[in-house]
């Protein structure tokens, strides 16, 4: 039996949780991690990675139906192959898996396989396969994640209603498709099935689809998605979800406050997460809201050696910014047990971005221009359409957008927000500008490579002063 006494344990293994058991080993410190499931927790075993991987295989057969468009001509009829595409999906998954168990063996983490429940703000016993260890450290990390929400009046049952799980892993292609909810996962999902064929309808209860975006982001990827053949339906609800023989019968008032049947094969509901904080031991030991643990800047619990990261803390809940925040607690504990070489930095989350893979992709960082206004700022912002793209016109992505946000007065770069092709690669730009606290004068004199999409990034930020070039 491995040794139970640890500097530190993480409880939990997924972008957060095994990303600071390499960096607190990085710094020297004895590191074990806990884990009831599968290394690499959600996002690559569940989430962000084999999503992508469906996404790839929905992009491909999107462009192999258009393929007249770039002048080819393919003979044969191009069909999907379902187990194909999520047999595909899932090792990709299984790979990465493989890739965080080997990156734990490097590091000298050792792992514990089993359910942990905290006993005290830095002890836990561990159940699985092997019976009951009991473990101890200096310092103990909680990074246990969030599941999907469920619909109160009709949950997931995996054969009609289905959470993102259920949906990675489809037994049949559904026909008729509800997606419940706009957000990242909802929109994601509804776009795969869509390019894959089916007939999908969207329901927002906010007036617009992926509401935390700007305004110009959530209008064109509508546009977008209908002009697909989505039917997308915002300000409206589901009030009720039966599930029949034939699949879901759901009741849905609409913007104006009609409400009608309809009859789908399936239905996703993509509302939200909840924390996964019961049962771990957690309730005597830190404070809660919502069932999220509250946390100062740097992890820290309201017990001494008990910290918190991930998706089971406050939002955005969001893969990068788990692991972020784990290495800010990994260099925050280190340097609490004496060393001075670490020097942790709080999480901004200002400058974290998001980004939705669905076609077309969107990517945000940083405020809205309505939020910006909000806030005080007397704003200066541009746009810059894809069409005056030279490289988006070669690539036959000409739809599109960037679109850039600054402070009037000082010139500092508040937001970024785009659609189209490749977005979610280029966010990065701005959000390192960010980062460096830049303004408009630095991104307007920095030499953008052509041709390349991102070019349309300089041409916002020009656009936000009236000096756009291409357009």
């Amino acid at each position: 039996m491995a040794d139970s006494n640890y500097d530190v344990i993480v409880l939990g293994s997924g972008p957060g949780g095994y990303v600071a058991a390499i960096r607190c080993a990085q710094l020297g410190l004895k590191t074990a991690i806990v884990e009831r499931e599968l290394l690499g927790g959600i996002c690559l075993n569940w989430g962000c990675i084999p999503t992508k991987a469906l996404l790839r295989s929905a992009e491909i057969l999107h462009y192999a139906q258009h393929a007249e468009d770039y002048g080819l001509k393919i003979a044969d009829k191009i069909e999907a192959d379902l187990e194909a595409v999520v047999k595909r999906s899932r090792g990709v998954a299984k790979q990465l898996n493989q890739g965080v168990t080997h990156l734990m063996k490097k590091n000298k983490i050792t792992v514990h396989m089993g359910e942990g429940t905290l006993t005290g703000p830095t002890s836990l016993t561990v159940k699985g396969e092997k019976g009951e260890e009991k473990l101890t450290a200096k310092h103990v990390i909680v990074a246990t994640g969030a599941r999907a929400r469920d619909l109160p009046f009709a949950p997931a049952d995996g054969k009609r209603v289905w959470t993102y799980r259920h949906a990675m892993t489809p037994k049949e292609m559904p026909k008729k498709l509800l997606v419940i909810g706009s957000g990242a996962i909802g929109i994601e999902f509804a776009s795969f099935y869509n390019d894959m064929g089916c007939d999908v309808t969207v329901v927002e209860m906010l007036d617009r689809v992926v509401p935390v975006e700007d305004k110009d982001v959530s209008a064109f990827l509508e546009k977008s998605l209908t002009k697909q053949g989505m039917t997308i339906m915002t300000g409206a609800g589901v009030e009720d979800l039966k599930v029949t023989d034939k699949g879901v019968r759901a009741k849905i008032k609409d913007s104006k406050g009609k409400v009608s049947e309809t009859e789908f094969s399936h239905c996703i509901t993509a509302i939200g997460i909840v924390p996964n904080t019961e049962n771990v031991g957690l309730e005597k030991l830190v404070e809660m809201d919502r069932g999220f643990i509250q946390i100062d800047d740097y992890g820290r619990t309201k017990s001494k050696g008990l910290w918190a990261i991930g998706d089971c803390t406050p939002g955005p809940w969001l893969a990068h910014k788990a692991s972020h925040e784990g290495v800010t607690t990994a260099e925050a504990i280190a340097k609490e047990l004496g060393n001075k070489d670490v020097h942790p930095h709080p999480l901004d989350r200002a400058n974290i971005p998001g980004c939705t893979y669905c076609h077309p992709q969107i990517a945000s960082v940083g405020l809205t221009e309505a939020k910006a206004k909000e806030a005080g700022y007397e704003v200066k912002a541009g746009t810059f359409p894809f069409i005056g793209n030279g490289k988006a016109i070669a690539l036959g992505e000409a739809e599109g957008f960037v679109k850039t946000v600054f402070d009037a007065k000082t010139g500092e770069l508040l937001g970024a927000h785009m659609a189209g092709a490749e977005v979610t690669e280029m966010i990065q730009g701005f959000v390192v500008g960010k980062t460096l606290e830049t303004t408009e004068a630095e991104l307007m004199q920095t030499v953008f490579p052509h041709p390349t999409i991102s070019e349309s990034m300089h041409e916002s930020v020009l656009a936000s002063y009236g000096r756009a070039l291409h357009i």
